[in-house]
């Protein structure tokens, strides 16, 4: 699969904005909690592309299983199963699936509940698809 290269915030925002046109799918959410951190387990099926939210501040992302696509500055890059990024606060990304992967972010917070972490976490978006569970907010799933 040929992966565009985007790399502008703007183009990212303008990718968000079209695939919100588009059939959505809620995919498998885990939350885990322990002594002042907060993981967030995403099952992600080959070909699923994902715009996130732009975090406050810096944290590990994981990819636990499979091989992914992130827009980064320097364009777009591939990572697979055991890479550990460093995650800088106020990033935009897209994120494809190419293969059948499992990703894990890991946060520091005391926080436990899922809309007081995104409040703590990350910057509102009113064009986000999908709220702090990972549940689609209002368009028909597909």
């Amino acid at each position: 699969m040929n992966v565009p290269q985007i790399v502008s915030r703007a183009t990212i925002e303008s990718l968000q904005a079209v695939m919100s046109t588009m059939p959505q799918v809620e995919l498998e959410t885990e939350h885990y909690f322990a002594d002042g951190m907060y993981a967030r387990v995403l099952f992600r099926p080959k070909d699923t592309l994902i715009v996130g939210k732009v975090h406050r501040k810096e944290h590990f992302y994981i990819v636990a299983k499979g091989r992914i696509a992130v827009t980064t500055d320097d364009g777009v890059k591939e990572y697979e199963a055991g890479t550990i990024i460093v995650s800088a606060p106020g990033t935009k990304r897209a994120v494809l699936a190419l293969e059948d992967s499992i990703c894990m972010t890991v946060h520091r917070s005391k926080k436990r509940n899922l809309k007081a972490l995104e409040r703590e976490l990350t910057f509102p978006d009113e064009t986000a698809l999908f709220d702090a569970s990972n549940k689609l907010k209002s368009k028909e799933l597909t």
